[in-house]
């Protein structure tokens, strides 16, 4: 009767993959190592297989991406000021059409709820940068 570990049926490891690191990247590995109570391959496998649906950021693109974003917004909020300005002047002679007033406000409030889900996606993308 041999003795030792049982067979595997099915899921046995077969296919390696070799990796290197620097020295600090080492001694992090031997210290999470030590601190978890497992293997590094254990504990390789679990922090890539884990993770594997996370999606990787490419930060060069993220940036510009935002970059072009955020001088959109820029744009936009100068025509706003300069729709608000024409508006008060017009106001002020009696000459503001209340239908004016309205579409401004309605496509107003549609650039402050895209701003606010903005918002909401820049948190979301920024908390899942801080978990890779």
């Amino acid at each position: 009767m041999a003795k030792g570990r049982p067979l595997l049926e099915s899921g046995k490891r077969t296919k390696k993959i070799d990796a290197r690191f620097t020295e600090d990247e080492y001694n992090l590995i031997l210290s999470l190592e030590k601190s978890l109570g497992i293997s590094k391959t254990e504990l390789l496998r679990r922090r890539v297989l884990n993770n594997g649906g996370s999606i990787v950021i490419n930060a060069k693109h993220l940036i510009q991406s935002l970059d072009d974003i955020f001088a959109e917004m820029g744009r936009i909020g100068n025509n706003i000021n300069q729709l608000a300005r024409h508006a008060n002047t017009l106001n002020l002679r009696g000459a503001l059409s209340p239908l004016i007033a309205e579409q401004f406000n309605v496509h107003f409030q549609k650039y402050l709820q895209l701003q606010t889900k903005l918002d909401i996606s820049l948190r979301k993308v920024i908390r899942l940068a801080g978990k890779s």
